[in-house]
């Protein structure tokens, strides 16, 4: 599937058409990706057929459906990777290290970057995966891969790592950035299951099935892959920054996306400073695969440095207006009343209430930074079982993050630097108790915000914070399990009803649940059925570059 309405909206928000696009660039590089599916499939003639037509696919889906008859671009997959994270860092010069399940053949890439240089000089090449051997772990544990690892993640806390010398067993620390899998263990080469029978014999107890209980076995285990994940990580981290002799360090790839080793390679790594691209999986490749096309084409890298993702859909006040003219009473209107809409929602907050924050540019990326979030107060200790089960319907084990006013970030947490995209863990150093935020292990996964980003969140929290003496509050994503994070006003309000939330803030508008009208989804899904008015070009182009990829 190609995503056609985010290449239009990209179009419409840089106020271009298709014939303005020098090229389209493609994040991977389709027929070397196939020749690892050959390899992998082997005599299976349906899935050989089905991997030959998705080789094919990219170019053919461009050409008709996109409508371009330009130059495509086609850039490895961990390259691209590797040029997300470098090219946006701001930095001149940097290691880079990408980390993921795997790309057409390599699943661990080593490299420096220097200028608009970029040199990957070393490469681990599938089967031999950190990111397959955690997704493995993840299938065992009941989860789903490329999807639940995350949870794993969070169960870890829970759990002891008594069999980390078993998992020890998987996975062979070799010289140099090398490490091997022991195949006897996985069965994902043939696409049949990502382990073996013998798997289940290593560890003692079959593989857990997705509704059974989450016993201590299965959080020892949990705390077991992780601990591995990480021993191994910095132990390759330290052989990176011993052959470049580079102080910071660029990161990229599935596996940058664990908050947890990123937090421990942060204090412990040989670096003296990191940068983890916000949109590390392979959402993120895009970005590498323009960077790439915008060297290749000028001879220069990119002048952008990513700051910030507020990258989506915006949309214009008139339209807002439309959408809560149908819902009759139930919104009241905070036009040009910023302070008043913003102590309204800190008496809520106070409350107990849990309200949705509609505002702005949609984030990019899988986290949620103050313009798609769901918020609550993070010393409120039932906050967190409440949204955990009946608004985000999901487990209880899981955590749940802080958004904290930069200039306050040291004084709770063990955070001497900024941290804009919540993609690291620390210790809770707070005076305060703040249970709502803080995992069971003392941890939690910071977002550090200031108004030059989101002028109107920080307002929000420096509200907050002169009412209760709290800076922060809890941030998670605005969507119900298994939904992607809202994207529209209309998505807004439907997921602010069926969510249970008590409060919606939608731009200038609050909406109180209690005087929703009884039609209000007749009326929204009419108001969503009509084209979304987005912002106008006087706001465009907010990387300030005219190359646009879609993976």
């Amino acid at each position: 599937r190609l995503p056609v309405h985010a290449f239009r909206y990209c179009l419409a928000a840089a106020g271009l058409t298709i014939a303005d696009v020098d090229c389209i660039a493609w994040y991977e590089l389709p027929q070397k990706k196939l020749a690892r599916q050959l390899w992998s499939v082997g005599s299976q003639p349906d899935a050989a057929e089905t991997a030959h037509r998705n080789a094919a696919l990219p170019e053919m889906l461009i050409r008709e459906r996109l409508g371009h008859t330009g130059p495509l671009l086609f850039f490895d997959h961990h390259r691209s990777h590797a040029a997300s994270a470098f090219f946006y860092s701001g930095w001149d010069r940097a290691a880079v290290l990408t980390v993921d399940g795997v790309g057409e053949w390599a699943t661990t890439t080593y490299g420096r970057g220097l200028d608009a240089a970029l040199d990957l000089f070393e490469e681990v090449r599938f089967p031999h995966s950190l990111g397959l051997l955690y997704a493995a772990l993840t299938a065992y544990l009941g989860f789903r891969i490329n999807s639940d690892e995350y949870k794993v993640m969070g169960l870890a806390a829970y759990g002891e790592p008594r069999f980390a010398d078993r998992i020890w067993r998987l996975i062979s620390d070799r010289p140099g950035g090398q490490f091997e899998l022991d195949m006897r263990y996985f069965d994902f080469v043939a696409g049949k299951s990502m382990f073996s029978p013998v798997l289940a014999d290593l560890l003692g107890q079959p593989p857990r099935q997705p509704h059974d209980s989450i016993e201590s076995f299965h959080q020892d285990v949990a705390a077991s892959v992780q601990h591995v994940l990480e021993a191994l990580l910095l132990r390759k981290v330290r052989y990176l920054h011993q052959r470049t002799g580079e102080r910071r360090l660029c990161m990229a790839g599935g596996v940058a996306l664990n908050s947890v080793a990123n937090g421990r390679i942060r204090r412990e790594g040989p670096f003296d400073d990191l940068f983890i691209q916000p949109a590390a999986g392979d959402a993120g490749g895009c970005l590498g695969a323009a960077a790439l096309a915008h060297v290749q084409l000028t001879g220069r890298r990119p002048d952008t440095s990513l700051t910030h993702v507020l990258l989506g859909p915006q949309f214009e006040p008139d339209g807002v207006a439309r959408l809560v003219q149908a819902t009759g009473p139930a919104a009241q209107d905070f036009r040009g009343r910023e302070n008043a809409l913003l102590e309204d929602v800190v008496d809520r907050l106070v409350a107990g209430q849990v309200v949705g924050w509609f505002q702005g540019r949609m984030e990019f990326g899988p986290r949620a930074l103050g313009a798609r979030s769901i918020l609550a107060d993070p010393t409120d200790p039932m906050a967190r079982e409440r949204i955990n089960r009946l608004v985000k319907q999901r487990e209880l084990f899981r955590p749940f993050a802080p958004s904290v006013l930069t200039d306050h970030a040291a004084a709770h947490f063990d955070l001497p630097h900024t941290s804009p995209f919540m993609l690291e863990t620390c210790a809770v150093r707070s005076p305060l108790a703040l249970p709502a935020i803080t995992h069971v292990d003392g941890s939690a996964r910071p977002q550090t915000v200031d108004a030059a980003t989101t002028p109107r969140f920080a307002a929000l929290l420096r509200a907050f914070y002169r009412r209760t003496g709290c800076p922060m509050l809890l941030n998670t994503s605005f969507n119900q399990a298994g939904e992607p994070i809202v994207c529209t006003p209309a998505d807004a309000l439907f997921c602010f009803v069926n969510a249970g939330l008590d409060a919606l803030v939608l731009e200038d508008w609050l909406f109180d649940r209690v005087a929703m009208p009884d039609n209000w989804p007749e009326l929204v899904a009419a108001w969503g059925r009509e084209p979304p008015v987005l912002a106008d070009a006087a706001s465009r182009s907010p990387l300030g570059e005219n190359l646009y990829t879609f993976v």
